[in-house]
């Protein structure tokens, strides 16, 4: 019943949040989001006993071994506050879509066995949602809390973090130069510049079919939590569904630094 009670609030309270206002109309929306099923199914995942068994279990760097009956207490996501993260597509970049981005997870706010603060991660797996990572910290909520009417947009071979309203894509967090906090540029120079950064890196590149960055396709889910690493890989060798690549160790050093 408690399970159920938390879906319900986060198809109510929690869908304007995870949405946002959205951009100027249906058709500059970015793929993938979120419908009222949606975060049902996800409200209803992370506040089932796996989720809260594997956030009881996590312990980040610097964190307090506390015993299992205190985690256990201690240890719950927020159902009712969740955020849709989007990631460029390779169809934006290569000029195949004029909406810059797609649905990359849907970000939960929580809290491990020792208090610490957390995100719980959840993708889409087929038809259900899956959480595939327990992260550090909650960068998705307070940017989020910045996008206005927008949608939040992450770079993540650059860790850089955007806001994207109608034509315009504000930084909200980035790490690549010359995009200092605040700095806008029109969705058509975004793709210019992700064009430079990624475009020898498409599919059917010498890049893709070297195979580097450590291959393509999601790996398997491990077994544990563990803090600040790539999505199961995905980060390091994909952007979007299946198209622009880092070296794994460039995107783990920088996941590492969110603390």
């Amino acid at each position: 019943m408690r399970n159920l009670l938390r879906a319900a609030v986060l198809t109510g309270a929690g869908l304007f949040a995870v949405l946002g206002a959205g951009s100027a109309s249906a058709a500059e929306s970015p793929a993938g989001q979120p419908n009222g099923a949606d975060l049902t199914a996800i409200g209803t995942l992370v506040s089932g006993k796996d989720t809260a068994d594997r956030l009881a279990g996590t312990v980040f760097p610097n964190g307090t071994r506390v015993s299992a009956e205190a985690a256990a207490r201690t240890a719950k996501a927020d159902p009712a506050r969740p955020v849709a993260v989007y990631e460029p597509s390779a169809a934006f970049v290569t000029g195949n879509s004029a909406v810059p981005a797609e649905l990359a997870y849907v970000a939960v706010p929580a809290r491990t066995g020792d208090g610490a603060t957390a995100t719980v991660q959840a993708q889409r797996d087929g038809r259900d949602w899956s959480v595939f990572n327990v992260a550090s910290g909650d960068v998705e909520q307070r940017l989020a809390a910045e996008t206005g009417k927008g949608y939040l947009l992450h770079e993540p071979q650059v860790n850089a973090w955007y806001a994207v309203e109608g034509d315009t894509v504000r930084v909200l967090d980035g790490s690549v130069t010359g995009t200092a906090k605040g700095a806008t540029m029109s969705v058509e120079n975004f793709r210019s510049a992700l064009r430079e950064r990624y475009g020898d890196k498409l599919p059917g590149s010498a890049y893709d079919r070297e195979g580097a960055g450590g291959g393509y396709g999601p790996a398997a889910a491990s077994a544990t939590a563990r803090p600040d690493e790539p999505r199961d890989l995905l980060l390091s060798v994909l952007l979007g569904g299946g198209a622009l690549v880092l070296v794994a160790a460039g995107i783990y050093a920088v996941r590492l630094r969110r603390q």
